[in-house]
């Protein structure tokens, strides 16, 4: 375990019964925390945030609702974020992209990876590239290391269990590629804080 470990937040934006994501997104926050990190799910379906109508900034502090105000303080505390993401028509589901446009600067400096997943054979990689538009917009650098996971249904059960033979080197280059990126953005900021 690293001294001062890194804090990573797990954010997962599907509330679909039949959600089937889910099971990776706990899969890696337990990857996580074996590599020494602290990590925190975050699940749109037990943050019942409402449809966009206003930003957390535009609210008057401790005006937020609630789950807006927790989901924000566990942004601010997070070193870097994994997003998890299905892909539904080609694009981000709307519970995810709902959850990344109520903040902004709460998002500002803090690397990402994007972890995907379809029912298909691309793993939601469509919808990644769409994603990594929008991470940049909000301040967040993604990483190049994609993780993308086909066949969901057959690879990770709901409860976060590895069915596949590859899924554990992959997310070992990718939580590697993030923690490098994390450390490094970590010590900058320690050092000379942002640039705004």
């Amino acid at each position: 375990m690293a001294a001062d470990p890194l804090q990573i937040l797990v954010l997962y934006g599907s509330v679909r019964t039949q959600r089937r994501g889910i099971g990776l997104a706990r899969l890696l926050v337990r990857a996580i925390e074996a590599r020494g990190h602290g990590a925190r799910l975050a699940d749109a379906a037990e943050i019942p945030l409402p449809l966009l109508d206003r930003m957390y900034k535009e609210y008057a502090p401790g005006e937020a609702p609630e789950p807006m105000e927790r989901l924000a303080g566990m942004i601010r505390s997070a070193d870097a974020v994994v997003v998890v993401s299905g892909e539904y028509n080609h694009g981000i589901p709307p519970a995810l992209k709902n959850m990344l446009d109520h903040y902004l600067e709460e998002w500002f400096f803090k690397p990402a990876g994007i972890a995907c997943y379809s029912a298909g054979r691309y793993g939601g990689v469509r919808a990644a590239m769409q994603l990594r538009m929008t991470l940049a917009e909000l301040g967040m650098p993604t990483i190049s290391t994609l993780l993308p996971v086909p066949q969901v249904q057959d690879a990770v059960t709901p409860e976060g269990e590895d069915r596949t033979p590859f899924l554990a080197k992959a997310m070992d280059k990718f939580l590697a590629d993030l923690a490098f990126w994390a450390e490094a953005a970590r010590a900058r900021k320690s050092e000379a804080g942002t640039p705004y």
